[in-house]
């Protein structure tokens, strides 16, 4: 809880390299291995607005240019508004009046009930720039349109058909280049029907289709005429006693206080971009942007790693594979004593298992520099990472399939002749060697330990568990949870005030309950491994 609010002093290495807390990173269970935000794929779920709660369809949300159609946003403080009721005398019809005084009844007041916004937070109002009020409070507030709305519409339709017609250029351009496959016409040429099917497949467009072509539109114009100042004010010097001087310098100064309090902040002008009013006067409700749910998809095994409900009020998720879940969380509790360069220094480490199963967990030495420097760790997982090559031969790339599924269904060089095998690959994030300098030597454990599976009963449990055989650097144990005692030597070049980091690798046992394939039943285990950096503190003499 004291490193809530700071960066946190215990950091894994993702399989790609970049150090994260542990809260900040993912566990995809069918590589597997730990992933980061630059490792997985950010999909768009649903759109939702924040504030009435309704899902609108992804087309829709297009149209409506990303904005909520009943929901506003004060321009001043960015707050939710509010409609507000009041009432409002409608004046009486002249034939109604006249009805009236001849009968010489009194006239009776007709009130309307009428709806305006309003802020809550700085009791802003849509009267303030005279929109006028509504006949109800879900109506269509007008909106201040923009002078260029046109003209910007006008460019983008133009630019849209220069795409699309170099688009079409440049397939019929590819279509003549390309070999023809067959030496003989087909017989799917005589009808054409399913011709123009196997183009749209190939994405290729029609040939009856009609070419894209721009619309003619008005071109800008360059204005260069624009007004001089007179050459006195660069010859004549400024006389400030000047009583003419110092009467336009006061009336200056008074109207730049008084603009002081009506001019818009930076912020204020960048949420109205088409505008960008000067005044506060000329600042109109904004609707509200839509908020998204979205999962993240693992890039190499392209599994599910976070996936939410759909509904937008529900806070659940579906698949929820945070490594806080899967891998032994470690915390730092406190060093024996302070730390001084080159002298043997202890630390407690709190250690948690999160899953429901028994794990064995080693600590060891990190790879060594020179490894790290050289890029095997680096080529490694590019291995792990590399996806079949579409210019393999069909022999070659059954093979390698084969190799990959460990299914022999897949014979013969027909199965991968046609072009649905061949699935485009994701953009990987360069895999990096850490940067993160570690100036302390770890004493490694001469032996494992087990480490609990967690079981929410035994956290009432006053007692603690005494093994016979109980390690000696292991300190502590209550439930799923163990606190060890590492010792290590920091480095004797070692400055006053310098930062202590410690680096080890944790080898743990995760048992993986998804079942891969239907003849595996029974959960696997696996030997896995994480690199783990703390931040001991620093050194003091």
């Amino acid at each position: 809880m004291a490193n809530f609010m700071q960066d946190s002093v215990v950091k894994y290495a993702c399989s790609c390299g970049i150090l994260n807390p542990i809260s900040r990173l993912f566990f995809c269970r069918h590589c597997p291995n730990l992933r980061c935000g630059f490792c997985v794929c950010h999909e768009v779920d649903s759109h939702f607005c924040s504030n009435c709660l309704e899902n609108i369809p992804s087309s829709e949300v297009r149209h409506k240019k990303n904005c909520c159609a009943s929901c506003f946003d004060c321009p001043c403080c960015q707050n939710t508004l509010s409609p507000r009721a009041t009432s409002v005398i409608v004046p009486k019809k002249v034939e109604e009046s006249h009805s009236d005084s001849a009968k010489g009844e009194s006239p009776k007041v007709i009130t309307k009930k009428m709806y305006y916004l309003s802020c809550l937070a700085c009791r802003w109002t849509s009267r303030d720039v005279g929109i006028p009020d509504q006949v109800v409070a879900t109506g269509a507030w007008p909106e201040n349109e923009c002078a260029y709305q046109t003209r910007f519409n006008a460019l983008s339709e133009y630019y849209q058909a220069v795409v699309q017609q170099d688009k079409q250029e440049k397939q019929e351009y590819l279509r003549r280049k390309a070999p023809r496959s067959h030496k003989f016409p087909s017989l799917t040429d005589r009808t054409g029907l399913t011709v123009s099917i196997i183009r749209r497949q190939m994405g290729w467009s029609d040939k009856n289709t009609q070419k894209a072509k721009p619309v003619n539109i008005a071109a800008s114009q360059q204005f260069e005429d624009v007004g001089e100042l007179p050459e006195a004010i660069f010859t004549e010097n400024i006389n400030l006693r000047n009583s003419g001087c110092i009467q336009f310098f006061t009336e200056l100064f008074s109207q730049i206080i008084h603009k002081l309090i009506l001019v818009t902040s930076i912020k204020q002008r960048h949420n109205q971009p088409s505008e960008q009013p000067f005044d506060i006067s000329k600042l109109y409700p904004q609707r509200r942007c839509m908020w998204i749910k979205r999962s993240l998809r693992c890039r190499q095994c392209e599994h599910n790693v976070i996936k939410p409900e759909y509904h937008p009020t529900s806070i659940k998720y579906r698949i929820q594979l945070f490594a806080s879940y899967h891998v032994p969380d470690v915390l730092l509790v406190k060093c024996d004593q302070l730390l001084q360069p080159g002298q043997l220094n202890a630390v407690i480490l709190k250690l948690s298992n999160p899953t429901m199963h028994d794990m064995v967990i080693k600590i060891a030495d990190l790879p060594s520099l020179a490894d790290n420097q050289s890029g095997k760790m680096t080529e490694d997982f590019k291995r792990l990472c590399s996806i079949k090559d579409t210019s393999l031969s069909a022999t070659n790339a059954m093979d390698s399939l084969k190799s990959l599924t460990g299914s022999s269904s897949l014979t013969g060089p027909s199965s991968l002749s046609g072009s649905s095998l061949i699935r485009h690959s994701f953009i990987y994030e360069e895999p990096r060697p850490v940067k993160q300098i570690v100036n302390s030597k770890l004493l490694p454990l001469d032996k494992a330990f087990t480490l609990n599976l967690r079981d929410d009963s035994k956290e009432f449990d006053e007692e603690t568990q005494t093994q016979t055989e109980e390690p000696k650097f292991i300190v502590w144990r209550k439930a799923n949870k163990v606190l060890l005692r590492l010792n290590f030597i920091p480095h004797s070049d070692l400055k006053n005030c310098d930062d202590v980091y410690l680096g080890f690798n944790m080898l743990y046992t995760y048992v993986n309950t998804v079942t891969i394939t239907p003849e595996k039943k029974e959960p696997t285990t696996h030997d896995l491994n994480c690199r783990v950096y703390i931040k001991v503190g620093q050194i003091s003499k």
